[in-house]
């Protein structure tokens, strides 16, 4: 059992080892970052995140220059905008961001554009049925890419946005989606089929950030952390995971990649199960980045982690 007292000291550890971690990658990060150059005889598009900019590098091709905002290894929860980014923003012609709360810095970003600045906005989320947060959580819940099912209506509200700034490109826009849409829809019936035949449907994870996944695909989410990875989980909620954990026969404990494990590997031990990556894919890492992985590479390799966390 995790005793409080051991609980607050584990959770001072964490905070100082995540202090360290975010800086480090924001400082590894800025050199990706300081090379966003504008084109001149391009659209330029600029994304709040990593999935937003899949899909419109994938939707706006050779005819588009994208500009992701976040540098690879950053998590999106912690990250804001700097002076630089406003300047590159503002003389680009589209800027995406995904809504839902998850950019909370957007409203006084756009405020700070200059009056000069012709930008067009988007919010990819627009038309996706939103979740609230689970337990304590109030707010809405702005994790709707993890879902293929998601992605696609997001697709097509890039696709227009693109349209919109940029009509004379129509047709290769309408062409690229298309191709994106075949690639989108086989990912979400591989999601669709494998997942009817799992025998278990309880997934618990680090950060409360699978609700779309877990809505439309029939799993059940039971989250350590709330929406945003650095919420603090009380003692009891862990010692009622753990009870949760032994009584379902849960086998694994899904953390992430950009964020600390430390919560994940200490419930996995006190309950005696092992851990396993589920990617909410809120951005890159360098890793992922030079291998060339993609949104749909990563989420092939959630399905695999699903199918061998739940058979």
């Amino acid at each position: 059992m995790i005793s409080l007292k051991k609980w607050d000291m584990r959770r001072k550890g964490m905070h100082i080892w995540l202090i360290g971690a975010v800086l480090a990658v924001l400082l590894a990060g800025c050199g990706n970052q300081s090379n966003a150059k504008l084109a001149e005889d391009k659209t330029n598009v600029v994304t709040s995140f990593y999935p937003l900019y899949y899909l419109a590098s994938e939707i706006g091709g050779k005819d588009t220059n994208v500009i992701n905002l976040i540098p690879a290894g950053v998590e999106p929860h912690e990250w804001s905008p700097k002076s630089r980014d406003l300047d590159i923003t503002s003389k680009a012609q589209l800027l995406l961001y995904n809504g839902a709360g998850l950019e909370g810095w957007i409203e006084d970003f756009l405020q700070g554009l200059p009056k000069s600045s012709k930008l067009i906005t988007g919010q990819a989320s627009d038309g996706i049925e939103l979740l609230q947060g689970e337990g304590d959580e109030r707010s809405l819940d702005p994790h709707t890419w993890v879902s293929p099912k998601s992605m696609l209506q997001m697709a097509g509200n890039v696709k227009q946005l693109l349209i919109q700034v940029d009509p004379a490109h129509q047709a290769d826009y309408a062409a690229n989606y298309e191709a994106l849409i075949t690639k989108l829809k086989a990912l979400d019936e591989r999601f669709t089929s494998k997942l009817a035949a799992v025998s278990h449907r309880d997934i618990v994870v680090s950060h409360q950030a699978f609700g779309y996944l877990a809505r439309d695909y029939g799993l059940k989410q039971v989250p350590i952390m709330g929406l945003s990875p650095d919420a603090e989980p009380r003692a009891k909620d862990l010692l009622d995971i753990t009870k949760f954990v032994k009584a379902n026969g849960v086998k694994y404990i899904f953390f992430e990649e950009l964020v600390s494990s430390t919560l994940a590997d200490t419930l996995a031990r006190e309950a005696k199960v092992d851990t396993m990556v589920l990617n909410p894919i809120e951005g890159l890492t360098p890793d992922q980045e030079k291998k060339g992985d993609d949104y749909v590479t990563l989420m092939d390799s959630n399905l695999q982690n699903l199918l061998k966390a739940l058979q």
